[in-house]
């Protein structure tokens, strides 16, 4: 069980990259980080909504949301706001970071 499922009592679910590149129709893509880390290279077909502006109610309806930040410590509190509003969020451990060390694609 992960730090956050300690301080907060409940599972957030976790995704690994390969799932999340490959993840189904109706599953969406949130990438938490900065617009200038956005810029520097972001998933294909992710949609961009940083941590501190993170509205649930502005996130575009889905099946699930996966949520993507550089390492998985700001998509995991992303989550779990998402969580909390009733959406189904899954955390992409790892991040960006452990996206491009898997050689999967991105977009500039």
């Amino acid at each position: 069980m992960g730090i956050l499922s300690r301080i907060t009592g409940t599972h957030i679910p976790a995704v690994d990259v390969t799932a999340a590149h490959h993840r189904p129709r109706g599953v969406l893509l949130v990438d938490v980080r900065e617009p200038d880390e956005w810029a520097a290279g972001h998933a294909p077909g992710a949609y961009h909504q940083p941590l501190g502006k993170l509205d649930p109610a502005k996130v575009p309806a889905a099946d699930a949301i996966y949520v993507v930040c550089q390492s998985g410590g700001r998509s995991a509190r992303a989550a779990r706001v998402l969580v909390d509003a009733g959406i189904d969020a899954h955390n992409v451990t790892g991040g960006m970071s452990a996206w491009n060390a898997a050689g999967l694609p991105v977009e500039r």
